[in-house]
């Protein structure tokens, strides 16, 4: 399934990311923000459970996470999403997975990986600003499905169809969720219109 976000906030964060003239600070800002309206919708379906806590009124019946939620940023662009979603779970753990697209195949090539030996978590939330190829989100999805991950989700700002079209046709059961679906990839594979290379407008680096 494909969630393609309707929240007015999303909408509107969103434009000003895109805008070619916002600085790093505050580009970091929107991501980050983002990250938190996007994993507020990607997580609606988690699993509670029920516990009671004493008020200063009473008793209340309440909920808590009954599954442990990882975190996976695909380096680096997918780092400026984890603090957001940090907040909202600060028991979240996070595990990096580096990759970067070869510029002239446009795969994905594996750098960093420290993942434990055995999964620790129930439910894995992929992070990743752009799923343009699609490539670096198959090749994460792969990893972690060899790693033994039960539930796997991802969660980025902007998709193309191709590339959503490639996450699907590997991984028919992980969701994604985005912020909005942009027309097509360029010769380069970047997203159109799109908003530039996430890492760098984040970084400073371009």
């Amino acid at each position: 399934m494909v969630y393609e976000s309707k929240h007015p906030l999303v909408k509107h964060k969103l434009t000003l990311l895109r805008n070619k003239n916002t600085k790093p600070k505050k580009f970091r800002e929107l991501i980050r923000e983002l990250a938190m309206l996007l994993c507020y919708e990607a997580t609606a379906d988690l699993a509670v459970r029920e516990i009671e806590v004493e008020t200063p009124m009473g008793t209340a019946v309440g909920s808590e996470l009954s599954e442990k939620i990882g975190l996976v940023p695909i380096l680096r662009a997918g780092l400026g999403m984890v603090n957001g979603i940090w907040e909202m779970m600060p028991g979240a753990e996070v595990w990096h997975i580096g990759l970067y697209r070869d510029e002239k195949t446009l795969k994905p090539v594996s750098y960093y990986n420290k993942l434990p030996t055995a999964p620790t978590v129930q439910v894995c939330l992929v992070l990743d600003p752009m799923l343009a190829t699609g490539g670096s989100a198959v090749a994460t999805v792969d990893i972690l499905k060899n790693w033994g991950a039960e539930r796997i989700k991802f969660v980025g700002i902007l998709a193309a169809p191709e590339g959503i079209e490639a996450l699907q046709k590997a991984h028919p059961d992980v969701p994604i969720h985005v912020a909005a679906i942009d027309s097509h990839l360029n010769d380069i594979g970047f997203i159109v219109p799109g908003l530039g290379d996430a890492g760098d407008r984040q970084f400073g680096t371009g």
